[in-house]
């Protein structure tokens, strides 16, 4: 569904097909020649004046040594091309804006966005009609542990009916009831069946859906573009500085307003769901060194069922990590150890398999620590009492991969192991998603305070979409034009950013990229995983120090090759590990997906969410604030105490 027509070498369209099947391929080159490329290489013409319509253009050539740079002016410019940027974009086209630019550092149509599976929540009641929005926002809360900013999961839940609906109009291809109807299905720790879906492939639908809306609206879209900098003073934000990867163009934008959708940071860690270029944690470290503070960085979802796969295998190996949708244990997929035990009965009689994602990774981190997991270390996921054609109609994205890797689901297990999978934390933002840095938005999994301490499945999908309209809205309410640099930024931040880009490149390191993003990306699984202890994060932030000094001194080619563009992303990572470790020490605790072996109990007194903000004397500091309460209508939820019966699907 991308609206650009493409131009592949061989081994790009290798790569296109692997990504496909949900492989992340490793693609950190120093010259950028050895490797296949995600990225597009040819636009149409017509497409191409689309993605430059609405902005003005100049080049700036200065004399001072400053590397040239093209300026483009516009009001709004949203960083990230996902569901929550796409959807910012179209609300604001919706509300009259028309100098608005959205980018991606992908192809377009490329986004992580497309590898949420399962579904997208929303109380339409479809199955259930005595679900209701105030009963998914209590179950949120319930499922964040009490962390949640309640305001923000209120907004979130309350819009979710509607902008259901609206997809259904875009033509989005919901899988359907017998009459019609769009389909709801269970999903963990939900009380009812609230997830609506397309097959296990709806963030791909989802996303096709909003790049057709944008193309309608004409919005003006440019890839392949990776941002290293915003241009601001603390107090509020100006620009954006950056560069096209396959031109190379150093680019200043000028912008009124910025709109971070740029992904969470979940792939920090070496076991993980995310393609290596993506989830680095771009968007909270570009927001943190713009002066806007983080928050509820230390709760990382770990995944229950990411698939375990033998290493040494060629075949396999590319698919150690990736995940097996929840929507398997949603349809009625059960866990098994490796004594044929089904385990989840001795945690969670109640719910099962289907209880919060911590509860279950912890229970197969623990059978596998106690002897009881597969030679691949993990545990069996069995749908096989289902038939073939149901599971190929619920699931055909799941049952086809493992086909084509000689394991038919409806007649095997397969085996799973927990997995990084997505960050709770993020940017701290108000009721409209803008940070305290004025005029500089966050969105999607870049921003903080509807999940709390662990989300519920269901719900990523369905903050994009409702804080994309939030975002956008606010943004056309005050939209003033263009933005302008002050002369004392230019020379304070964008032209020294372009000399370390320009220094950046071509730079002969002592150490590989490579070896420097899987350190760091082993460092935080083995430091700062599923199960924490205070001494194994102290060893983390000494280690921490060591990876920013290799950081500093790394080989590479380019600014057009893999090794600039992964080397950036290391500089964005060690800024989301610093406070994922810092918050994970200093929340003597268990709450959620934070659980520290040394303090396995929730403590009340750390109701309280950890702020991250740049130390008054270089490094990072903290500070905790209490969090909100509920509205009275979600309180009387919460106090009705709804509950998934896991045993109607048996």
């Amino acid at each position: 569904s991308s609206i650009f027509s493409r131009v592949l070498s061989q081994s790009e369209l290798r790569r296109l097909a692997l990504q496909a099947m949900g492989i992340a391929v490793k693609r950190i080159s120093k010259d950028g020649t050895g490797v296949g490329s995600s990225r597009a290489r040819a636009r149409t013409p017509q497409v191409a004046a689309v993605a430059t319509s609405c902005v003005s253009h100049s080049t700036t050539a200065t004399g001072d040594g400053t590397p040239t740079y093209t300026e483009i002016d516009l009001s709004v410019l949203v960083i990230g091309a996902g569901a929550a940027g796409a959807r910012a974009a179209i609300e604001l086209a919706d509300q009259g804006v028309d100098d608005v630019l959205v980018l991606g550092k992908r192809g377009h149509g490329d986004a992580h966005t497309t590898w949420a599976r399962g579904g997208i929540n929303g109380a339409l009641g479809t199955r259930d009609p005595e679900d209701s929005w105030p009963i998914h926002a209590a179950d949120t809360l319930d499922e964040g542990h009490f962390l949640n900013d309640p305001a923000k999961v209120e907004t979130v839940a309350e819009q979710m009916p509607a902008r259901l609906r609206e997809l259904d109009d875009w033509g989005m291809d919901f899988s359907r009831t017998d009459d019609g109807e769009i389909d709801q299905r269970y999903f963990g720790a939900q009380s009812f069946r609230r997830t609506a879906f397309a097959g296990d492939h709806t963030g791909e639908s989802l996303l096709n859906t909003l790049i057709d809306r944008a193309q309608e609206l004409e919005i003006p879209y440019r890839e392949d573009v990776m941002i290293t900098k915003l241009v601001s003073d603390d107090d509020a934000v100006y620009g954006a500085v950056g560069f096209d990867m396959d031109s190379g163009e150093f680019i200043l934008f000028n912008a009124g307003s910025i709109v971070l959708a740029a992904g969470g940071y979940a792939a920090i860690y070496n076991r993980h769901t995310s393609r290596d270029d993506e989830n680095n944690g771009d968007g909270p470290a570009l927001a943190y060194d713009a002066g806007a503070e983080l928050m509820d960085m230390e709760f990382v979802q770990f995944h229950p069922t990411g698939m375990a796969v033998d290493e040494s295998d060629p075949e396999w190996e590319p698919w150690s990590g990736r995940l097996v949708t929840e929507a398997v244990r949603g349809e009625g997929g059960r866990l098994f150890n490796s004594e044929g035990e089904r385990f989840m009965e001795r945690y969670s009689p109640d719910q099962m398999e289907l209880d919060a994602r911590d509860v279950v990774a912890r229970a197969i981190a623990k059978e596998v620590a106690e002897g009881r997991g597969t030679d691949n270390g993990g545990v069996y996921l069995d749908i096989s009492h289902r038939k073939a054609d149901f599971i190929q109609e619920r699931l055909p994205r799941m049952y086809e991969r493992f086909q084509e890797l000689g394991v038919d689901m409806a007649e095997e297990p397969v085996e799973v192991a927990p997995t990084s999978h997505y960050g709770m934390g993020g940017v701290a933002v108000d009721a409209h998603g803008e940070t305290a840095v004025e005029n500089l938005f966050a969105i999607g999994e870049t921003m903080a305070g509807v999940h709390g301490a662990n989300r519920l499945g269901g719900n990523s999908l369905a903050e994009t979409v409702a804080y994309g309209v939030v975002a956008g809205q606010r943004i056309a309410d005050r939209v003033d034009g263009p933005g302008s640099i002050p002369a004392e930024l230019r020379e304070r931040v964008v032209e020294p950013q372009f000399a370390d880009l320009t220094e950046l490149a071509n730079n002969d390191g002592t150490y590989e990229v490579t070896a420097v993003f899987e350190e760091l990306q082993e460092l935080m699984w083995e430091h700062a995983g599923l199960l924490r202890k205070e001494h194994q994060l102290e060893g983390g932030l000494d280690k921490l120090d060591t990876a920013r000094q290799k950081a500093s001194d790394m080989d590479t080619g380019p600014v057009t090759s893999e090794s600039v563009e992964f080397a950036i992303d290391v500089g964005f990572m060690l800024t989301a590990a610093e406070a994922v470790l810092r918050g994970a020490k200093q929340r003597a605790e268990s709450r959620g997906a934070h659980y520290r072996t040394d303090h396995p109990d929730t403590d009340e007194t750390w109701q309280r969410n950890i702020y991250y903000r740049p130390a008054d004397v270089g490094g990072m500091a903290t500070h905790t604030e209490p969090v909100g309460t509920p509205s009275e209508v979600v309180q009387e939820a919460l106090d009705e105490g709804h509950e998934l019966d896991y045993h109607q699907l048996e």
